[in-house]
């Protein structure tokens, strides 16, 4: 009783750091309160108490006593019912400009924004560039993340300061309604499998992926990766056999094989690096992963699992988005190194070509900003990001690069655009196929 009882412990809050904020041992990226007021060295603080203070082997115990032991997850390749490609050269060409699914008929042209501060969902008419409603969802909402079917905009909320819920909520995109929060340990971002029968949870703060009904977010089973700290951002080969995973916090890459769902390895990178968002190219050759600390985006080769070039951007870079037809790649730039943000920074828009490999243009924020996570509108000529330091949403024009503001307050992170074409969603805030 005394050992389950440690575990329990280990798995609540466990420190406390200057003014009075509290950090918990299975770290967040929204860690403590002094982040959201923009402590530059917040970061520093916080990965060095947590790698002191933690071991794989803690993850490993963790995972054990609230899920029970790692067990083979008894499920079928993930790669063998999957839908076939739309254009075996183009892993985007069924998301191209027009190409609805039967399945988003009838739900309304929405921009679905979460707000770390507040606990809201704002909600804009991309039309009119006006937030049109506030949804009350959960402490530490992260990402709005389109549900593979379709039917559904799953809020993803993780275990972070001042009371935050790690479960997910689902919104009906028809209505705009939020439905019954589920609970689960940890849900920093959720993907689904190619065939569509898992949801992965993105349990970043306890270095693990949860394999769950995509419906009823059941267990199925999970895959821990002790030696990814701070797991966040995926996307698949293109025949669905594997998938990678970015390591924030320890500067490394997860490749989950997705046959026999199992981890295949964690590859450390060149040091001075901290992955961020991840995306394969259009032939699916190789993956560009958007590094915040280097400025610019790594380019890796999937199969050999190694780094073949390096794209300089611009400050923080961060997210990234295919173009609708699949010949440019939008990088966002934060404006900053620190986790802890700042107002105001050098944000930026990079557009890279994907066959050239090279930076097109750049566009920046009027006045300095912090454009972070989003997506593309249906039509691909607004590319709509929260500045999630700022306040504010940027929707910016594809065809000049001009920027609109909307201020929605707070700190607003992974807003989605829906609905989307394509057949399916992988996750994140739309990465459709």
């Amino acid at each position: 009783m005394a050992s389950r009882t440690g575990l329990a412990a280990a798995a609540a809050i466990a420190l406390t750091v200057g003014a009075g904020f509290a950090l918990r041992s299975a770290r967040s990226f929204t860690v403590p309160d002094a982040c959201v007021l923009g402590a530059a060295d917040c970061a520093e603080i916080c990965r060095g108490l947590d790698d002191q203070a933690r071991s794989p082997a803690d993850f490993i115990a963790l995972a054990a006593y609230q899920l029970g032991p790692e067990r083979p997850i008894l499920l079928p390749p993930a790669n063998l019912s999957m839908p076939a490609p739309v254009d075996p050269h183009n892993v985007y060409a069924g998301a191209a400009t027009g190409l609805f699914s039967p399945a988003v008929a009838g739900q309304p042209s929405r921009v679905y924004s979460p707000n770390l501060v507040t606990g809201k969902v704002d909600v804009i008419d991309p039309e009119t560039f006006k937030v049109i409603d506030s949804l009350a969802a959960m402490p530490s909402p992260e990402h709005i993340v389109p549900s593979w079917d379709l039917q559904t905009l799953w809020v993803s909320a993780d275990v972070s300061a001042r009371g935050g819920h790690g479960g997910v909520a689902p919104i009906d995109p028809r209505t705009g309604k939020v439905g019954k929060i589920v609970d689960v340990p940890d849900s920093y971002n959720i993907y689904f499998t190619p065939d569509g029968k898992s949801a992965i949870i993105v349990a970043e703060a306890m270095r693990r992926l949860e394999f769950r009904d995509p419906h009823s977010m059941a267990l199925q089973g999970y895959i821990a990766t002790p030696q990814c700290a701070g797991i966040n951002h995926a996307d698949f080969a293109p025949d669905g056999s594997y998938a990678i995973f970015t390591c924030e916090f320890n500067d490394s890459l997860a490749k989950i094989d997705l046959v026999r769902h199992t981890l295949v390895e964690t590859l450390p990178l060149t040091p001075g690096h901290m992955p961020q968002d991840i995306r394969v190219a259009p032939d699916g050759k190789i993956f560009f992963i958007a590094d915040l600390i280097g400025d610019g985006v790594m380019v890796i080769d999937g199969d050999s699992f190694g780094q073949v070039d390096f794209i300089k951007t611009g400050i923080g870079a961060h997210g990234l988005y295919p173009s609708r037809d699949g010949t440019k790649l939008y990088v966002s730039n934060r404006g900053t190194h620190s986790l802890g943000g700042a107002r105001k920074g050098p944000g930026s828009v990079s557009v890279i070509d994907f066959a050239t490999r090279k930076v097109i243009a750049n566009w920046k924020v009027p006045g300095g900003g912090s454009p972070d996570m989003g997506n593309l509108s249906a039509d691909g000529k607004w590319l709509w990001l929260s500045g999630r330091y700022d306040g504010a949403i940027y929707a910016f024009n594809t065809g000049d690069g001009s920027v609109k503001t909307i201020p929605v307050g707070g700190m607003p992170h992974g807003l989605t655009v829906w609905p989307q074409p394509g057949r399916y969603s992988l996750g994140h805030t739309g990465n459709m196929r």
